[in-house]
C-alpha cells in the first residue's frame, strides 16, 4: 500500500508540475497598450506615433516569424531589412521574447521610454506567477533586448535624425495656404516628414492623391460650395454627428480656453486608434499569439506609410483649413467642433490612414468581421460596435466634415489614397506567401 501511495504522489506531482502554463496572448494586448500610454504620456505627435508603433512590433513580428510558417518574416516585405531575429536561441520562449522586444524597443526609441521598465517589471512578476522560472525569463528578456538593440540599428538609418537639421517651417502668406489655426496657433507638425523612409511602400509620392480642387474666395465656386458645406454642417450638427466626431477626434493635444487660462488634454493619436483596434479583434478572434504579434506589426507599418504619403501630399498642396477660409470669408465667430490641427488640410490623414488599416485588417479577418471598439472608454466616451472594418474607416473619414476641420474632397480623395495603400501592401503580402489569418486555422 505504502509503494502504491508514493506511485501516486509522483504520479500526481509530475502532472502538477508539468501542466500546461497559461497562454501568452493575454500579455499582448497590456503591453502593447504600455507603449501607447507612454506616446500619450509625451504627447507624440501623429506621423511620429507610427513611427514608434512600426518599430516596437517590428522586432518581435521578426522573432514570432521564426516559428510560425503562417507568419511573413519581415525581411520578405521590407527591402534591405536584416534578420533581426538571428540573435535569438532556439531553446528560448520566442513568445516570451517578443513581449519583451516590444518594451525594450519602446524603451530605447520612446522619448520617456525608461518609463517602461515598470512594464517589463510587472510582466516578469505576472510570468514567474504563472509558473515561469527566473532562467526562463531572464534568457527571454536577453534575447528581446538583442533584438530590440538590432531593431534599434536599423531605425537609426530612417532620416528621422535629420529633421532637426531642417530650417523652421514658414507659412506662406497667401489666399489659399494653411495658416496657424486657433487657439493656440501652433506651428507646422512635422513638415518634412516626406524624407522619412518607408516600410513597404516605394517613395512618399508612390500614391500622389489628385490635386484639390482649387481655392476660390467666390462662395458659389466649387471650392465656396466645400466651403460652404463645412460651415452649413457644423451649423447643425446632431447629436450622433457630434459624438462621431468626438469618437474619432484622435488630437494627441487638445487645448481648451477659459478666459486668459489654456489647459492641454493629452488622447490618443489616430494610429493609436487603430493599433488597439487590432489589439481588441485579435483578442477577439482568438488568435494564436504569433499571428496576432504579425498583425498588429502590419498594421502598423501600414500606418506608418501611410502619413508618410498624407504628410507628402499636406506640405505639397498646402490648402487653407477651412476654419479659416470661414472666419476671413463668411463669419469670424464661427468654431469648427473638433480643435483643427495644426498642418495643411489636403488630404484628411484619418481618412488615409484609417482606410488603409481597414483594408488590411479586412484583408486578414474579414470583410463582415463584427467587433465593439472600447478605445474611447478611457476618455469618457462610450464604445461602438461596427459590422466591418471598413465600417468603422468609413466613419472615422466622415468624421473630420462633422468636426469642421476637412473639406469632403480632402476625405473622398484621402480615402482613396488610403485604399491605393492598403491594396499595396496585401499584396506585398499576397506575393511573399501570406495568407487571410482565419482561414489558416482549423
Amino acid at each position: 500500500m505504502r509503494q502504491f501511495l508514493v506511485i501516486c504522489l509522483l504520479c500526481w506531482s509530475r502532472l502538477v508540475f508539468s501542466a500546461p502554463k497559461p497562454a501568452m496572448q493575454k500579455h499582448l494586448q497590456p503591453t502593447v497598450f504600455a507603449l501607447t500610454m507612454v506616446m500619450i504620456h509625451d504627447v507624440v505627435n501623429p506621423p511620429a506615433a507610427s513611427r514608434f508603433y512600426s518599430y516596437c512590433l517590428l522586432g518581435s513580428h521578426a522573432i514570432v516569424a521564426k516559428k510560425d510558417p503562417s507568419v511573413v518574416m519581415p525581411s520578405q516585405l521590407i527591402r534591405n531589412l536584416p534578420d533581426l531575429a538571428s540573435s535569438v536561441p532556439a531553446t528560448c520562449n520566442h513568445q516570451m521574447a517578443a513581449l519583451y522586444c516590444m518594451l525594450e524597443t519602446g524603451r530605447l526609441l520612446l522619448p520617456s521610454g525608461s518609463t517602461l521598465e515598470a512594464g517589463v517589471q510587472k510582466l516578469t512578476a505576472d510570468l514567474r506567477k504563472e509558473g515561469y522560472t527566473a532562467a526562463e525569463t531572464d534568457a527571454a528578456r536577453q534575447a528581446g533586448v538583442e533584438v530590440a538593440k538590432a531593431v534599434a540599428a536599423y531605425a537609426a538609418g530612417d532620416n528621422y535624425q535629420k529633421l532637426s537639421s531642417y530650417l523652421r517651417y514658414r507659412p506662406t502668406k497667401k489666399d489659399g495656404y494653411w495658416y496657424p489655426t486657433p487657439p493656440g496657433y501652433i506651428e507646422a507638425i512635422e513638415p518634412h516628414w516626406r524624407i522619412i523612409r518607408p516600410m513597404l511602400i516605394d517613395s512618399c509620392s508612390q500614391f500622389k492623391p489628385e490635386p484639390p480642387v482649387a481655392y476660390d474666395a467666390d462662395m458659389n465656386s466649387p471650392f465656396g460650395k466645400l466651403v460652404q458645406e463645412v460651415y452649413q454642417t457644423g451649423r447643425n450638427l446632431t447629436p450622433a454627428q457630434r459624438l462621431i466626431a468626438s469618437y474619432w477626434d484622435c488630437n494627441p493635444f487638445a487645448i481648451n480656453t477659459a478666459g486668459h487660462m489654456s489647459i492641454g488634454f493629452k488622447k490618443i493619436s489616430p494610429g493609436g486608434h487603430w493599433i488597439n483596434i487590432t489589439s481588441q479583434v485579435a483578442a477577439q478572434a482568438k488568435l494564436p499569439f504569433e499571428q496576432a504579434v504579425y498583425i498588429h506589426s502590419l498594421v502598423a507599418m501600414t500606418l506608418r506609410d501611410s502619413f508618410i504619403s498624407c504628410w507628402d501630399e499636406k506640405f505639397r498642396s498646402n490648402r487653407i483649413r477651412p476654419e479659416t477660409v470661414i472666419n476671413r470669408l463668411i463669419d469670424v465667430r464661427w468654431q469648427p467642433l473638433l480643435q483643427t490641427p495644426p498642418f495643411p488640410e489636403y488630404t484628411s490623414g484619418h481618412s488615409v490612414i484609417s482606410t488603409a488599416a481597414a483594408e488590411v485588417l479586412t484583408y486578414f479577418l474579414g470583410d463582415s468581421f463584427r467587433f465593439t471598439d472600447t478605445t474611447e472608454e478611457i476618455f469618457d466616451l462610450p464604445s461602438r460596435t461596427f459590422v466591418s472594418f471598413r465600417q468603422a474607416a468609413e466613419e472615422a473619414s466622415v468624421s473630420r466634415l462633422y468636426g469642421g476641420i476637412h473639406y469632403r474632397d480632402a476625405i473622398e480623395n484621402g480615402q482613396k489614397q488610403g485604399r491605393s495603400i492598403g491594396q499595396y501592401v496585401i499584396n506585398r503580402v499576397k506575393n511573399a506567401g501570406g495568407r487571410p489569418l482565419l482561414s489558416t486555422r482549423k
